[in-house]
């Protein structure tokens, strides 16, 4: 279960970098399609990159 800094931490991050909630769950599901057609071409290096960032910033709030 995440404590209070977490999602304070959570909430600041969604907010400061992908605007809302939604925002960021299009950039993660995208992350989840990737991984199901990543295949050369399939996406850009830069889309890549920022869902591996997203998933990064989760990462990281979660472990505190």
């Amino acid at each position: 279960m995440l404590d209070t800094k977490q999602l304070e931490n959570l909430e600041e991050l969604i907010k400061e970098g992908y605007g809302n909630p939604a925002e960021m769950a299009n950039v993660l599901d995208l992350g989840v399609e990737m991984l199901f057609y990543i295949e050369e071409g399939a996406f850009s290096q830069r889309e890549i990159q920022h869902v591996v960032t997203a998933i990064r910033e989760i990462v990281g709030i979660l472990r505190g």
